[in-house]
């Protein structure tokens, strides 16, 4: 025997002594081995008393396998500080090395009677599982750089999002032959075992024409040893994929991208979802379908992947909010008026920029957490569009919906000849935890419209996969988390060509007919963005015309000091802040809510105002707050929520007795510091005149009124 290999096999067993794996592999033995116990409780009948007798029955299951299968966790860094050559061949020989545990395994359990019924070392299969690997270029495979290393199976580190998913279906782990040879040793007993590899395909473990390596007879599968394990097939990208998907991005380079292929076995099946983002530990291998060769990975480890949000903003968002802290609502209103400079002119379309700055920052790839889908009615598309566009590129996770795919998920026949079927991602999917733009909602046929209605209400979506289609005994129906916020306009003057318009209209209400009621009551925020009136449309058109010309010039001095990347930074440090609501603003909400409720009504249909009203409402309060950089919904947040919402609702259904201007959280233009000035106090006005709303129509709720 190789000295080097002994001394490599003495290591092992004294790294699995010390790290508590021996412990572990003895106890996954006991498994194998059948012995179970289970208490038996007996009630004792006595004249004068009643006790129970308690027995502990064994009961012996031994079942002979053809593999059993062992899953060890290393620590390199360990290891290494052991013996550095059996660190060095773990990392780099893999598989080797495997066999080298292999061997060490089948001695304990050998002297320690763990597995009585094990015959040969060939049925002991070991998945060396590292828990990491050393953070250097080396150990880390690009899936957007070429080429692409799968010959060398070692170990490498990758990171991706998943677009699409099979099911779970089974593979053959190992596989117990015999020789037909009837005078062959090999005819009897577990001499001859398969067991799959890495990359390896079901025809590579089990087939008919493998032959006796001692008398070169054919072997024959004893299909009673046959072990069976779950394998799922992931499909894979790099998270550059997400820049391909915008709209509109500052980033000009260009980049080829692939999707590659995961393979996910036994405890690993079903451990990842569509959409997320992981990084994963695995050796790469290629895989023959037909003629056609297919670069994946066989996945080891699987780690979800969050990166951490900025700790800091820029020190000019820090001075202008130590220049606004005279008034919670002036920060935001600045940071709204001076937003996508290098889109609109500052001062125009405010509401609209400030509603796109709340969606923004009220984005979380948890579940059950607090959405804003934003719908705006507008006369000006391209304008609005290009706005949409450029707001959607400050997140990570931004997806302008291209129109020959699918909004939602998808069902495919899997491409590596298994049959299975694949769900493949989209639009609403990829955009986890961000924004999804679906553009003019007027193009999107009925049957879209609904389906979206339904997302929009429960945050999931079911994709049906027939049974018969795809290879399985019964229809299956998986349910997909849609995680993201939506983001859509309708064209008010292209729509009216469409439809007849309704004629009879409340104050203030708008005809959104085209669109149904229940998926305009979906989106939690209506705006009309309404084309600058002719004072105003001068800069835009000089914007534009200017942009054409130069479009890379800095046109205004805000856009030099605010630069795209601080409202990245600004953005992602801003969502991800904790923010509580106080029993101020708590009461206000719910105050409002259910004299809107009241108001709100008629005799055949009951209350127009949706019971998801209230979750829109704490959904624009927190995002303020957040706006503000502050952990703490104040009333003030509250106003400014109660204000957007009521005129969205005015939009559908009309005024209501709170009567609120049309453009209430920017009733004017925010020139200099005295417009400020006067915006604070027609808020306050807006704030009394909510209270006195508030106590007229909802009386039950306690607010205190502070008549300064």
């Amino acid at each position: 025997m190789d000295p080097e290999i002994q001394k490599m096999r003495e290591v092992v067993l004294v790294y699995l002594d010390r790290s508590g794996g021996l412990q572990k592999f003895v106890h996954d033995c006991k498994n194998y081995n059948g012995i179970t116990q289970y208490i038996v409780v007996e009630l004792i009948h006595n004249v004068n008393k009643h006790y129970f007798k308690i027995l502990v029955v064994l009961t012996d299951s031994k079942q002979s396998y053809a593999v059993y299968r062992f899953i060890i966790s290393i620590n390199p860094s360990d290891i290494a500080e052991l013996d550095a050559t059996l660190g060095n061949y773990i990392l780099h020989n893999p598989l080797q090395a495997a066999q080298i545990f292999q061997s060490v395994c089948f001695v304990a359990i050998k002297t320690l009677s763990l597995i009585e019924q094990l015959q040969t070392e060939a049925q002991i299969s070991i998945l060396l599982k590292p828990t990491h690997l050393p953070p250097l270029p080396s150990y880390v495979l690009s899936l957007s750089a070429y080429p692409f290393d799968y010959t060398s199976q070692r170990f490498y580190m990758s990171e991706g999002i998943v677009i699409a998913m099979g099911t779970v279906t089974k593979y053959t782990q190992g596989a117990r032959f015999l020789c037909t040879e009837e005078t062959c040793p090999f005819s009897e007993g577990f001499r001859c075992i398969r067991v799959h590899c890495p990359g390896a395909t079901e025809s590579a473990t089990v087939r008919t024409d493998f032959v006796c390596s001692l008398c070169s007879s054919p072997l024959q599968e004893d299909m009673k040893f046959r072990v069976l394990g779950d394998k799922q097939i992931v499909e894979m990208a790099d998270a550059k994929i997400l820049n391909a998907l915008k709209g509109y991005s500052i980033d000009k380079s260009h980049f080829r991208i692939q999707a590659f292929t995961l393979f996910l076995r036994d405890e690993l099946a079903n451990k990842m979802t569509i959409g997320n983002h992981y990084r994963i530990i695995g050796i790469p291998a290629c895989v023959q379908n037909g003629l056609q060769m297919t670069a994946c990975i066989e996945v080891n480890s699987v780690q979800l992947y969050k990166p951490n949000g900025p700790s800091f903003v820029s020190e000019n968002f820090k001075y202008l909010l130590s220049l606004t802290s005279s008034s919670c609502w002036r920060f935001t209103a600045v940071l709204a008026n001076i937003f996508a400079s290098q889109v609109v002119p500052p001062g125009t379309y405010n509401t609209l920029k400030l509603a796109i700055l709340l969606s923004l920052v009220q984005t979380c790839e948890k579940e059950n957490s607090d959405y804003l889908d934003l719908l705006i009615m507008t006369s000006d598309p391209l304008v609005t569009d290009r706005l949409l566009n450029y707001s959607l590129c400050l997140l990570p996770r931004g997806i302008r919906h291209p129109p020959c795919s699918d909004i939602f998920p998808s069902v495919s026949k899997d491409k590596h000849g298994t049959g299975s079927a694949s769900i493949q991602a989209c639009s609403a999917v990829l955009a986890k935890g961000g924004i999804c733009y679906i553009g003019d909602l007027s193009s999107y046929k009925k049957d879209k419209l609904e389906l979206l209605q339904s997302v929009l209400e429960s945050r999931t979506t079911t994709v049906f996969i027939p049974g018969k289609k795809y290879g399985e005994e019964a229809d299956q129906q998986v349910t997909v988390s849609v995680q993201t916020n939506f983001w859509s306009f309708v064209d008010v003057d292209s729509s009216s060509k469409k439809h007849i318009q309704k004629e009879n209209f409340l104050i203030g209400q708008m005809d959104v007919s085209l669109i149904p009621a229940n998926l305009v009551d979906g989106f939690g925020l209506l705006i009309y963005n309404e084309f600058p009136s002719c004072r105003l449309s001068s800069p835009v058109v000089h914007h534009t015309l200017k942009k054409a010309i130069h479009p890379e010039a800095m046109l205004y001095k805000v856009s030099q000091q605010f630069r795209t990347q601080d409202y990245e930074e600004f953005i992602l440090f801003a969502r991800n802040l904790h923010v509580e609501l106080s029993s101020e603003a708590e009461s206000l909400i719910q105050g409002y809510y259910l004299a809107s409720r009241r108001v709100r009504r008629d005799s055949i249909h009951g209350s127009t105002l949706s019971a998801s009203a209230l979750k829109i409402l704490i959904s624009l309060a927190k995002a303020h707050a957040k706006l503000s950089l502050r952990q703490r919904v104040l009333e003030e947040d509250a106003v400014i929520a109660v204000l957007l919402l009521e005129s969205s609702l005015t939009l559908k259904h009309g005024t209501s007795p709170l009567c609120v201007a049309p453009n209430p959280v920017f009733p004017f233009d925010l020139s200099d510091e005295n417009s400020l000035q006067q915006r604070d106090i027609y808020l306050m006005q807006c704030h009394h005149q909510l209270l006195k709303f508030i106590s007229a129509y909802s009386p039950g709720i306690h607010i205190n009124t502070n008549e300064e």
